[in-house]
């Protein structure tokens, strides 16, 4: 049995929020790893002359930091006990009308699309969640009780807990936010294609992963699993 981490972030999650796509990602590595990857991009962003207080994110991504955000994709590449799930959702299709439910229904029914793939009842899971806004801590509970009740894991022996926490605070969420940034932007057909910076991080997790960043993988993809949900179910 071993124990794991899941460390998630979404992106142009709001029904409204001009965006054509939500991105729904998670970083999973075992937990008894967690002290070593922390150290390590701390070490990359020391060598780029960033403070370990610093919270790198997408959308302070620049030509003169390039070299700190292509270091941290290859780092989790190139690092055997990382790997990556992500979902994106199409919203330019949605009918919550035709299926019952509130924009608040069909982000919980993606997050545990996205999760639910993840949990294997021969280990253990801690998720955790990145603060948004007050309400981050009822998403949690929400998202705990749905996956616990279909996994029949009411004892949560399985889903140990589902907590938000602050993404400034863990470093792993840090890659969590990069990668799902530029899921985001490869998918974003309602604005021109990036440029620079952005543009470079793209390119290269597309080189990593030898994947288009717009269609499905495999179900059984492992090191980066993306699932392209475009509706018709939800």
């Amino acid at each position: 049995m071993t124990e794991y981490n899941l460390y998630c972030d979404e992106s142009c999650h709001l029904e409204r929020d001009n965006s054509n796509v939500m991105v729904l990602g998670a970083l999973i590595l075992p937990e008894d790893k967690k002290e070593e990857v922390k150290d390590r991009i701390v070490d990359i962003k020391a060598k780029h002359g960033v403070s370990a207080h610093v919270e790198v994110k997408w959308t302070k991504a620049s030509e003169p930091k390039i070299g700190l955000y292509t270091d941290l994709v290859d780092y989790f590449f190139d690092d055997d006990d990382m790997r990556f799930r992500v979902l994106v959702a199409d919203k330019t299709h949605l009918r919550h009308e035709d299926y019952n439910q509130s924009h608040n229904d069909w982000y919980y029914k993606m997050y545990f699309t996205m999760l639910n793939r993840l949990f294997d009842s021969s280990n253990t899971y801690n998720v955790y969640l990145d603060v948004k806004d007050t309400h981050s801590a009822q998403r949690a509970a929400k998202l705990n009780e749905i996956c616990a009740n279909s996994h029949y894991d009411f004892d949560h022996k399985c889903i140990k807990k589902i907590q938000p926490i602050r993404s400034d605070e863990v470093q792993m969420m840090q890659i969590v936010d990069v990668i799902n940034g530029a899921v985001c932007r490869a998918n974003r057909t309602d604005i021109k294609p990036p440029a620079g910076a952005k543009r470079e991080i793209i390119w290269r997790i597309q080189n990593r992963s030898k994947l288009k960043l717009t269609q499905s993988t495999t179900p059984g993809a492992r090191k980066f699993n993306l699932f392209a949900w475009t509706g018709g179910h939800a």
